[in-house]
């Protein structure tokens, strides 16, 4: 989530930015400061990082009209930055990486989203990532039974 936000704001093109933020001079500076950079990713996870990361990257433009189209009586402006850059994250995951259950996505921005978030954003980002799945995906289900009619 931190590389998702930090996308928001930054020059370098995903590579580099991923290059620069997953060395092991970058997590021993921020060690002290989050748990999360206490390890540095391992391979399996480094995989994951890069590919959610460059999709987010890639995909930006798409996700933030889904945001917005959820986001009933928000404009995206007024979202905070963090929580767009969760939101994003989920959605990426939800839409293009099959592997991870629409559940986990959804269930795995709302913990990270009470980090840094209000209470009252974090149903928000809940609301938005519930609306969306419900509109824009197919049940599993339903996707075989609309395949075998076809």
């Amino acid at each position: 989530m931190h590389l998702s936000y930090e996308l928001s704001f930054t020059d370098l093109q995903p590579e580099e930015l991923l290059n620069q933020r997953l060395s092991s001079s970058r997590f021993q500076t921020l060690a002290p400061e989050y748990e999360v950079y206490g390890k540095l990713p391992g391979p399996t996870q480094q995989t994951y990082i890069r590919r959610a990361v460059k999709g987010v990257a890639l995909h930006g433009y798409e996700l933030d009209q889904y945001i917005e189209k959820y986001a009933v009586g928000w404009k995206f402006e007024r979202i905070p930055l963090v929580a767009a850059a969760i939101m994003r994250l989920a959605m990426f995951e939800i839409l293009y990486m099959p592997d991870i259950p629409n559940g986990a996505a959804i269930n795995e921005a709302v913990e990270i989203a009470k980090k840094y978030e209000s209470p009252e954003v974090v149903r928000f980002v809940n609301g938005i990532l519930g609306s969306f799945v419900r509109a824009e995906t197919l049940p599993p289900d339903t996707a075989a039974e609309t395949a075998g009619e076809a």
